[in-house]
């Protein structure tokens, strides 16, 4: 690209691909530096210089669309099917020599995941191969970028709608990898750790032989992956996908369990919308083992949360939520799972 960051291309067919990213060279921004809460232990990231990213512009001067026109977009080709490129504004970045020693440096790599060259949408919206085509972005990306020494986390995620802070409206989502292992992964790790101690089996093959029996919860099933409203779900309308066999990531997916990932997937967001009948925001994180611990004890799967409780109401992280990290649930989870289930597709 024009200040020297990496893009990718996938393709189903074999594309030439000779466009050149004429816009004017600029220096890509230093590392952040990272700060630790005295109080918790958790880190802070502060990267000052996302406060001049872009925010939710006009069409016509999307970064994310390709480039047609004059205006130099991000990706420098007239069309393409998925693209992956480093964020020009990123929370971390790969360690650089021109910060002070002192400074612990927020070390890490941060890219966007371009789903279609199509600007408006999003990954349920798109149809079941070009569907396919951004999870192979998502696994060869995970697979790569566990390669970094510096990188201890790779997280993919989703968000979708102004309401959980969507600044760009093209159809993406972002990769985050972390210089450490984050705190709601820390809980998770040590809770499926004490399970795999007691049972020798994984705690997401537990959890999911448990949504079997129970039924009630279960969205939606095919041979291969299972969604469902977790037993104790902390937002009006959350569904987990996990695949049935345990794998550590997105890179262990055989090619089989992946080629059966976009219909669920398509299934359980269009359930999603159908809840009331209008695009639903959402959070679509994938949950993924640490690159270098916890790999036979914490198991892949997909949350998707929504914070719409019901149409013009959203459900607000307030006091207790905020401060205390203590969720109150004013839906119970068998009831979101029944009105999942209602949806007519």
């Amino acid at each position: 690209m024009f200040d020297g960051r990496q893009i990718f291309y996938y393709d189903r067919e074999p594309v030439e691909r000779t466009a050149v990213d004429i816009r004017p060279f600029e220096p890509r921004p230093l590392p952040g530096d990272m700060r630790q809460d005295l109080l918790t232990g958790e880190w802070i990231a502060m990267a000052a210089h996302r406060q001049g990213r872009a925010f939710l512009p006009p069409k016509e001067f999307c970064p994310l669309c390709p480039t047609k026109t004059d205006f130099g977009t991000e990706i420098a080709d007239s069309t393409f099917e998925v693209v992956v490129f480093e964020n020009r504004s990123p929370s971390f970045s790969a360690p650089s020599d021109q910060l002070p020693p002192e400074t612990i440096q927020a070390s890490g790599r941060c890219e966007v995941v371009v789903f279609s060259d199509h600007h408006e949408g999003s990954f349920g919206s798109l149809d079941l191969a070009q569907m396919r085509t951004v999870l192979a972005a998502w696994i060869d990306r995970t697979r790569e970028i566990y390669k970094l020494p510096y990188v201890e986390q790779v997280f993919v995620f989703e968000n979708r709608g102004e309401e959980v802070g969507v600044t760009l409206n093209h159809p993406h989502g972002q990769i985050y990898s972390y210089p450490f292992i984050t705190p709601r992964t820390t809980k998770m790790l040590a809770v499926a750790e004490a399970h795999f101690d007691k049972t020798g089996v994984p705690l997401i093959t537990s959890v999911i032989e448990r949504e079997i029996k129970d039924q009630i919860r279960i969205v939606a099933e095919n041979e291969h992956w299972i969604s469902y409203v977790p037993f104790a779900a902390r937002y009006p309308y959350e569904i987990h996908t996990a695949p049935k066999k345990f794998v550590p990531d997105l890179a262990a997916l055989s090619d089989e369990v992946a080629d059966a990932f976009p219909a669920i997937a398509k299934e359980v967001l269009l359930r999603l919308d159908g809840v009331f009948g209008i695009p639903m925001a959402y959070i679509a994180a994938w949950h993924q083992a640490p690159v270098r611990t916890g790999r036979d004890v914490l198991g892949l799967h997909w949350q998707i949360t929504s914070i719409r409780r019901a149409p013009g109401k959203l459900k607000y992280l307030a006091g207790s939520e905020s401060a205390m990290g203590a969720f109150i649930m004013d839906v119970k989870p068998e009831q979101s799972a029944q009105q999942l289930r209602d949806v007519q597709l």
